[in-house]
């Protein structure tokens, strides 16, 4: 029986003369499309991965929610167990426009760089060549969230083809509706709360850090968004004919904006950080050690000064608040000389722990109302609009809540070490993740820590097009398991 210690060193070697096998089972996987909205092909993805874990001696049982994408969840058993982890991993991913692509989404290809940095077209290695870490197979859903099914199933066949003991019984969940805001996740978990409990949540999704060195985060924050729209006269009009005279909502909507945040980038709304929970003296410790990557982050997005005087890390354990769309009027070959009728912002918030989404939308729309706006939930009527100079239009999206594990619980520390044995190297530890996840649904029904164990390259192109994950980040994510798999 092999010791732990050389584990890393035994996984490369296995890797080495596995990789062809690895690399076309997961691009079987993601030449399936995986939207939500197409019940077939999720059906599809779900049919491929039951077979996928099935063959790894994993039991699979779907279950089909009314109007929900099929939820799979396996079970592998071992005796004289030290522990239950859960894992959790997504497998329905974002729409994808293959006019925006430099390949079909569909169609994984292998390039020997990132696109940018002009990385071509290859082939599938032969057996036994060489393959480069840098590498990158390029698909919808290669990094979000497809990898670490393959890492998962590759990491059990290194475990059986060597005879390790698994020391702790895995429980599985793989959800087909995490793009779209998990509406059935709360229900399938009260349905199945018995047969789920564990010691632990481990969350298979996200990026390494910016640097490319492992990392581990402790939570996610929390989502709400609102939907603004502003109105001026009941139709468009001419702007010069009635430039200066008519209210034009872009403007009214570019000031109310404006007032939300400082110059800075610091948020104004009152009350907004009044619910923040504060951080304690280990994760403020460990803030100081995270690696501050805002110098190659700067040049690399090209950004002169980013918002607020903390670093990223910094930023992220902070509440925000995001203007991810506006529309009023319209520009280039499209322009008009108008004053529009309205204008529309959407906007994101991304609450920490604590907060209460209902609660901020409040302090949200009072503060709205402090502009001198008058809040409706519909298209205003004439009476409306000819008694309130300033209306408001408020189309709520209530979210969900921020999660943070404490970082120092021994289920918390048995993830650090492993992550580390795989690493080979300290790993960077965050206390949240700047995104957002539904984990406040696995807290409210399980009640156990929670740690993200990303394995995808940060310049994956999360959602956009050109979606893609490093070779080397896939071969982490089987060491990673592996470790986690046969950890003491």
């Amino acid at each position: 029986m092999k010791h732990n210690n050389s584990i890393v060193n035994d996984v490369d070697k296995y890797i080495s003369g596995h990789a062809l096998d690895i690399i076309r089972e997961f691009s079987g996987f993601l030449s399936i499309p995986n939207h939500a909205s197409s019940t077939e092909d999720i059906k599809r993805n779900a049919v491929f991965i039951k077979e996928m874990f099935e063959t790894r001696g994993v039991e699979i049982e779907i279950s089909e929610l009314p109007a929900a994408a099929p939820f799979i969840y396996g079970e592998y058993k071992v005796p004289d167990a030290k522990r239950t982890i859960f894992l959790y991993a997504h497998y329905d991913g974002q729409p994808a426009n293959p006019s925006q692509w430099n390949s079909d989404p569909w169609k994984p290809v292998i390039r020997t760089n990132t696109i940018e940095n002009g990385g071509e077209v290859r082939s599938l290695p032969e057996r036994g060549e060489d393959i480069d870490p840098d590498w990158r197979i390029y698909a919808r859903s290669a990094s979000d969230d497809k990898a670490p099914f393959t890492a998962i199933t590759a990491a059990l066949d290194f475990i059986h083809e060597n005879n390790l003991p698994i020391t702790s019984n895995l429980k599985f969940i793989f959800e087909g509706e995490e793009e779209i805001g998990s509406p059935h996740l709360s229900e399938y978990l009260r349905l199945h709360k018995d047969k789920l409990q564990a010691d632990m949540l481990a969350i298979c999704d996200g990026p390494v850090h910016q640097s490319g060195q492992p990392q581990l985060y402790f939570g996610a924050r929390g989502y709400a968004g609102l939907d603004i729209t502003v109105y001026g006269p009941n139709r468009h009009l001419h702007s010069g004919h009635y430039g200066n005279w008519a209210p034009n909502p872009s403007l009214l909507l570019i000031h109310l904006l404006a007032s939300m945040k400082d110059p800075g980038g610091n948020i104004t709304i009152e009350g907004f950080h009044d619910e923040i929970n504060p951080l304690n003296e280990e994760e403020l410790k460990i803030i100081e050690q995270y690696p501050d990557t805002s110098d190659i982050l700067k040049k690399e997005f090209g950004i002169a000064q980013p918002e607020g005087d903390q670093n990223l890390v910094e930023r992220l354990l902070l509440p925000s608040c995001n203007i991810r769309g506006f529309n009023g009027g319209a520009v280039g070959k499209h322009v008009q000389n108008i004053i529009p009728s309205s204008a529309t912002a959407s906007i994101d918030i991304r609450l920490v722990k604590k907060m209460d989404p209902s609660r901020t939308l409040d302090r949200v729309e009072e503060h709205i109302r402090g502009q001198g706006f008058h809040i409706v939930r519909e298209d205003p009527d004439t009476e409306t609009r000819r008694h309130h100079s300033r209306i408001a239009k408020i189309v709520r999206h209530e979210g969900y809540p921020a999660v943070r594990t404490k970082m120092d619980s021994p289920e918390a520390m048995f993830i650090i070490r492993a992550a580390e044995q795989a690493a080979g190297e300290t790993v960077a530890l965050l206390p949240t993740m700047g995104a957002s996840l539904p984990l406040y649904q696995f807290d409210e029904v399980l009640n156990v820590p929670i740690v993200g164990l990303p394995i995808a390259n940060y310049d994956n192109n999360q959602h956009g097009p050109d979606e893609n994950i490093r070779i080397g980040n896939l071969w982490y994510g089987v060491k990673l398991f592996t470790a986690l798999f046969i950890g003491k």
